[in-house]
């Protein structure tokens, strides 16, 4: 069986985390596991999706394809092979 590959997309919001990588294609099966990965490719970056008690921050939203993980599964969200993530911290202003 070969690994999935999902891609993960990188705001522009989160390029210091990244070295200014926008893109990312990673094997994972679960969205826990996709952030993981990013994160050892990445360090510091899920600390900034993810609060103290390893939940989503309530100022990012991560979209698999144009799902939003909170109206399902959560970080155990399933990923399927070509899936396409979406991290997208939220803007403030006024």
């Amino acid at each position: 069986m070969s690994p999935l590959q999902v891609f993960v997309k990188i705001p522009a919001a989160l390029l210091q985390y990244t070295r200014s990588v926008t893109d990312v294609n990673i094997d994972a099966s679960t969205v826990d596991e996709a952030l993981v990965k990013l994160d050892s490719m990445f360090p510091g970056l899920r600390a900034f999706i993810l609060d103290e008690s390893r939940g989503v921050r309530r100022y990012v939203n991560i979209f698999v394809n144009q799902d939003d993980i909170r109206s399902g599964e959560g970080l155990m969200t399933k990923l399927r092979d070509g899936d396409r993530v979406q991290i997208i911290p939220a803007i403030a202003g006024g």
